[in-house]
């Protein structure tokens, strides 16, 4: 990949609010394209597989299947793929088990959308 190409996510939350503003923020940056969304762990799993994103935003508590569920079939599917967790629940709760299925990280709903942004380059190595 280039290093002009921007950044693939996929926003995967339940909340449509919630990831309109994600959309809208995130795509004030340049080096970021959401290149699709799902609005629970099911569709998530599907469209990681098909679309392949450098990145997922992946909320940890969904329908059908929530994120500690649909990390590891994500990872099968798009082994290439960093997830990222997010959840309204604190970090010291959610953080060791995301990460020890999978994730790359994980940070709560209510973090700075700078550092939302600042993760999503991490976890593209860029």
């Amino acid at each position: 990949m280039a290093a002009a190409d921007p950044i693939r996510v996929l926003l995967c939350d339940d909340a449509e609010g919630f990831r309109a503003l994600m959309r809208s923020t995130l795509e004030e940056d340049p080096s970021i394209e959401i290149v699709g969304e799902a609005s629970d762990g099911v569709a998530g799993v599907e469209a990681t597989a098909e679309l392949q994103p450098d990145v997922v935003l992946l909320d940890m508590s969904m329908p059908r299947m929530g994120g500690l569920q649909a990390i590891p079939k994500m990872r099968r599917r798009a082994p290439r793929t960093s997830i990222i967790g997010l959840s309204s629940l604190a970090a010291e709760r959610m953080a060791g088990p995301s990460i020890e299925i999978g994730a790359h990280s994980y940070l709560e709903k209510g973090s700075d959308l700078d550092q939302i942004r600042a993760a999503i380059h991490e976890a593209a190595d860029r």
